[in-house]
């Protein structure tokens, strides 16, 4: 069996992932296809995410592939996440993993709504579906959760959500008839309301958005790209890295490998992995590199298991619901994290000491993250979760 080092892994980190210096890549859409996805559900993540494996990378170079030429589309995901993620493979997302999530969705709704009374459930809830998606075509295919629950009143049905907890709260079905929506492949979110920053989006018909029409492919061959296309970026990896990234059972992760041909190696540092089997050759080193990566970034986010480029520095740069703060990156490990602060220069902390080479690498980068900050205009980035050394650098 073929030992992979962890050394080797960082190399193929800097190299597939697209951060080192060497191998950074031209536009959007192959920044993304670089990590097969980019988280999204912090707004900034995607451009940030972008900037950091295709530089120079203005909002605007981003916001044209989301809203314009549509290469990039946003949608729910592995783990019912939020990522952006190229047009191509939006059938097989859906496919490998959204199916049963808007049907897992879309149950749980069934089950509140004839808790709260309404009667003939499932015909009603039907029924409110396709007068929102009327609704949404008699806008011209583009509208707000707002003006859809306008124009289709039902979606203001009010469920009654933890009666008699603390945290008991009243709200409306609107957001989870659109969730089901889209995991189900009829709405995406398109356009935000607001500036590049915004979490706000207009939803719109997938028939309409999208470029081309896709064809979706079974859940069995539509795991198995996935799972292709993850051991290509993420590889060697151990079999549960891949079912947490997903989302999958043990049973489908087993099938979507075998269908994949991934063949078993050793980690050096302990373990076992899989790999694509014509993906065992050494990954020329890139030369020395830093990347700041920013909130939920996909490398970052990328594995469960993380200790071979976190370190011990979990708790410094994680919330506890398990949610990445910004990370400094050296030659294929976690050293630091970042923050902006008020005046908008980036501040940095190092964990430790990474010499003089090191120390300039990450000035320099600190450097053109400023710039590039300050040429978008006067914004502040403030992750959506805040973590221990992000606070701290920020204030």
């Amino acid at each position: 069996m073929r030992e992979i080092t962890t050394e080797e892994r960082r190399r193929r980190l800097g190299v597939r992932h697209a951060l080192a210096s060497s191998a950074r890549v031209a536009d959007p859409v192959a920044a993304a296809t670089a990590v097969v996805a980019l988280h999204a559900t912090d707004a900034p993540t995607v451009f940030l995410a972008v900037r950091a494996r295709a530089d120079p990378a203005p909002p605007a170079v981003v916001e044209d592939a989301l809203y314009v030429q549509r290469s990039l589309v946003r949608m729910l995901g592995m783990r019912r996440t939020m990522f952006v993620v190229p047009s191509p493979m939006l059938p097989i997302v859906e496919a490998s993993t959204m199916q049963r999530v808007a049907a897992a969705q879309r149950r749980l709704l069934l089950k509140h709504l004839r808790e709260a009374g309404v009667p003939d459930t499932e015909r009603w809830l039907t029924d409110v579906e396709a007068g929102t998606l009327a609704a949404l075509a008699a806008r011209g295919g583009a509208a707000t959760a707002n003006e859809l629950s306008a124009d289709e009143p039902r979606l203001r049905t009010a469920l009654l959500m933890a009666p008699g907890k603390p945290y008991q709260a009243r709200t409306t079905i609107t957001t989870r008839v659109l969730t089901v929506l889209g995991a189900d492949g009829r709405i995406v979110r398109g356009r935000p309301t607001g500036s590049w920053l915004s979490q706000r989006y207009r939803w719109a018909l997938a028939e309409q958005w999208l470029p081309v029409p896709l064809d979706r492919p079974s859940e069995t061959e539509a795991r198995a790209v996935l799972a292709r296309e993850w051991l290509a970026a993420y590889g060697p990896a151990p079999a549960s890295d891949l079912q947490w990234w997903t989302g999958w059972t043990g049973a489908q992760v087993k099938r979507a490998l075998a269908d994949a041909k991934a063949v078993p190696v050793r980690l050096a540092d302990g373990g076992s992995a899989v790999v694509l089997p014509d993906d065992l050759d050494p990954t020329a080193d890139p030369g020395p590199w830093a990347a700041f990566l920013p909130a939920l970034d996909p490398t970052t986010m990328g594995w469960a298991e993380r200790s071979w480029y976190l370190g011990s520095y979990g708790p410094l740069l994680f919330d506890r619901a398990g949610n990445a703060g910004p990370t400094l990156w050296l030659n294929g490990r976690i050293v630091g994290g970042w923050a902006q602060r008020p005046d908008g220069a980036v501040a940095v902390r190092l964990f430790e000491d990474v010499g003089t080479e090191g120390r300039a690498l990450v000035d320099a980068e600190a450097g053109r993250l400023t710039r590039w900050l300050a040429e978008v205009g006067d914004v502040r980035v403030v992750p959506r979760f805040r973590t221990p050394v992000e606070r701290e650098l920020s204030t």
